[in-house]
Formats: structure tokens, sequence, C-alpha cells
């Protein structure tokens, strides 16, 4: 599923996963997710995960596109924030769970969709005024110049909160997953981020099928 990206600094690994089957991290993932954060927790303070190189680029990613990063924090760093306060991750399902892995091991926002209930073509540009959905979790998230993926029907997702429309379900037969990472990351780094969602989303959520790409 092509996306036109209409936002500077960026680039987009896309990964479709037919087959799936949404359920409760196993046993398995589980362990990779808390070896992980342990990884994490070891390396960084809250003031270091601030400083760090990977968290600049997201940043500045942000601020390219008009948005004040530490007003509306990017949903890696939240998420790796999360974990180096002691606080874990939430575990939602396998899915979900496999999207967060990937998230805190590269700093960049990755984002889950029920591929089902999206309508092609989909870009990724600012919202316009009066554009809003209901966020996962939280009230109503107001779009105007803000970050938004919109398909036909309109804003759907983001790299800060995503929509209960197309949030993923134990009914998703078949998932989006987008990786939003700043546009000096190296091929060589989405794609391996790419190949590694692929195998987890095949092994921990029995994915028949998967096709990856990168959208600039």
């Amino acid at each position: 599923m092509k996306i036109q990206v209409e936002l500077p600094d960026v680039k987009l690994g896309v990964v479709e996963a037919d087959g799936v089957r949404v359920a409760p991290a196993d046993t398995e993932l589980a362990r990779h997710i808390e070896h992980a954060c342990d990884r994490l927790r070891r390396e960084f303070t809250v003031e270091g995960l601030a400083e760090s190189e990977s968290t600049r680029t997201v940043r500045a990613m942000f601020r390219a596109w008009g948005v004040d990063p530490s007003k509306y924090r990017p949903s890696s760093e939240a998420l790796q924030r999360r974990v180096v306060q002691g606080k874990g991750l939430y575990f939602v399902s396998n899915v979900v769970d496999i999207g967060n892995l990937g998230s805190i091991e590269t700093a960049w926002p990755f984002g889950c969709y029920d591929r089902a209930c999206l309508h092609p073509p989909i870009v990724f540009r600012h919202g316009t005024p009066g554009e809003r959905y209901e966020g996962i979790g939280k009230r109503v998230w107001h779009l105007e110049g803000r970050p938004a993926l919109a398909d036909a029907e309109g804003p759907f997702g983001s790299p800060i909160s995503d929509s209960t429309r197309s949030m993923v379900t134990e009914s998703a037969p078949a998932i989006l997953t987008v990786i939003y990472a700043p546009s000096c990351a190296s091929d060589t780094s989405m794609d391996e981020a790419l190949t590694r969602l692929s195998e987890r989303l095949a092994k921990f959520a029995g994915a028949s099928a998967t096709r990856a790409e990168i959208c600039r």
C-alpha cells in the first residue's frame, strides 16, 4: 500500500501483513520485550535519553513539520521514557506489542492499523482546520497543523497518537504498520527494522504474507 509523503525530513517504512492472528503476547514475545526494556534502562537515564542522537533526530523531524516535540511528544519517546522511568510497557496484543518493541529499539514512532478500515489513497500530511479524531485512550485529538496519516475518509493515524477508527483489534485479519523515521536514517537501518518487524509478525502473530517498502 503506497503512501504519498507530503511532509519534509521524513521517510516511512511500511509493512503490510496478511493472515494475522491478533491475540495476547505469548511468553517468548513478552521475554523479548522485557529484555529490550532492561537494555534501555541500563543504557539511559531520562536525562540521557533526551540528549541521545536518536531522540534529537526525531525531535528535529517534528520541528521540520512545525510541531513542538516538547509539547506533542513523539510516541517513541513517550514509550522510551516510560521504560526508563521503570514503568514498563503496556501489553495490548501481539501485533501492537511487536510495534512497541520496534519503537523502543529504534526510537522511531511506529503505528499499527487495521488495513480493512483503510480506504486508499493514503497520504502523510498536515492536518487541516477542523480535522480531528478520537484518539486511542485519549480524548478527541485535534490535527490542524499536526502530522497525520489520512485515507479517503480522512485522518486515522499520527506519530503522536492514533485513532480508534483504525486501531488493531482481535478481528483484524490484515494490518498495516508504518514506521515514521527521520530522513537522515539510513536505508540499511530501515531495511533492518522492516525485516525484524516482518519476521516478528510471522513468528508471533502468524502472518502468512508480508510486504515491505520505504516511502519518501
